[in-house]
């Protein structure tokens, strides 16, 4: 297993817009800067990766949870499928509905919304307030494959909270570790 970290993007960035696909629902997704959420977590995963394997029962508790709070969860999958056919379209759909995912799964086909995001790993996290400003990028905790830490999304959670709350989130934030995006 490769560990490519987040490239941290600068806290501030406005969040790029996108229209996709959900593979399980069959609509389009668009995030265009006119979101009814007052908090957006966008998460870029895959299928195979064994970092979001790693992850994947967190992704959907803290999802179910935050969800209720008025948080909105989008996850992208944009590797390329023809080297790694396991992140198919497909094949997404299939994970999706065996996890019971709570939150859309968009299929980046041509991976311009990973680039517009400087996205470089799954999973890689950005989370954008009201004004779609990005307020964290970087892990979910510090749980990875093998360091026998328990997965608990506890920094993205601490954000999550702080933002709700109406209060700063720091601005100190560790990269998310996990493979690199498979590029065409």
């Amino acid at each position: 297993m490769a560990k490519i970290p987040s490239s941290m993007l600068p806290l501030g960035t406005p969040a790029p817009h996108f229209s996709l696909l959900d593979v399980v629902s069959g609509q389009t997704i668009t995030m265009n800067g006119q979101q009814q959420w007052p908090i957006s977590v966008i998460m870029f995963i895959c299928n195979h990766c064994p970092y979001v394997k790693h992850v994947n029962h967190e992704l959907c508790r803290l999802s179910n949870e935050y969800k209720l709070k008025g948080v909105q969860f989008i996850a992208i999958n944009s590797n390329d499928i023809e080297s790694y056919p396991d992140d198919s379209p497909e094949n997404m759909k299939e994970i999706a509905l065996l996890h019971h995912y709570p939150f859309p799964y968009l299929f980046d086909e041509t991976q311009e919304v990973a680039k517009a995001y400087q996205a470089t790993c799954t999973p890689d996290f950005f989370v954008y307030d009201k004004n779609n400003t990005l307020c964290y990028r970087g892990q979910l905790d510090d749980s990875r494959p093998g360091n026998n830490i328990e997965v608990t999304g506890d920094s993205i959670r601490l954000a999550l909270d702080n933002m709700l709350a109406n209060k700063p989130v720091s601005t100190h934030q560790k990269p998310s570790l996990g493979c690199n995006i498979k590029w065409k």
